[in-house]
């Protein structure tokens, strides 16, 4: 894994229909993609082993195909699908679809970090310990 802190943007008017935000960022422990989709494109069919996906529609509507029927996404909705479940995207709308899909094939690890009450705290703790800060 790599320390440090990387940065990357969105880039809903890229030619490419893929672009690889995992790579972008240096993200090595899950998939972090976005997909255009212009009117008409379709993804290939297509499942996992191990990936476990979860898919947000960032803008326009996604045909979701899951072995064989469909289903459509608006904008702000997601969808997990489980590694095994055959899937295709595609748009059959009249405008761009833009996704942000995530994939991961391992476990989560909930809550491994410490929380700090100020930049000058020296020790942490568990992050439900800590109060939140006072609202600006």
């Amino acid at each position: 894994m790599e320390t440090g802190v990387s940065f990357a943007k969105l880039d809903p008017d890229t030619e490419e229909r893929f672009f690889s935000l995992r790579r972008e960022l240096g993200v090595t422990t899950f998939g972090i993609n976005q997909i255009r989709l212009r009117p008409g494109q379709r993804g290939r069919i297509h499942r996992h082993f191990h990936q476990e996906e979860v898919f947000l529609v960032l803008s326009g509507t996604l045909t979701l195909g899951i072995d064989g029927s469909e289903r459509e996404l608006t904008q702000g909705e997601l969808v997990r699908v489980a590694p095994e479940v055959r899937r295709q995207l595609l748009n059959r709308g009249t405008e761009d679809c833009l996704l942000l899909a995530l994939g991961s094939a391992n476990e989560h690890v909930g809550r491994d970090g410490e929380a700090y009450e100020s930049w000058d705290a020296e020790t942490g703790a568990p992050p439900q310990q800590v109060p939140l800060p006072s609202d600006l």
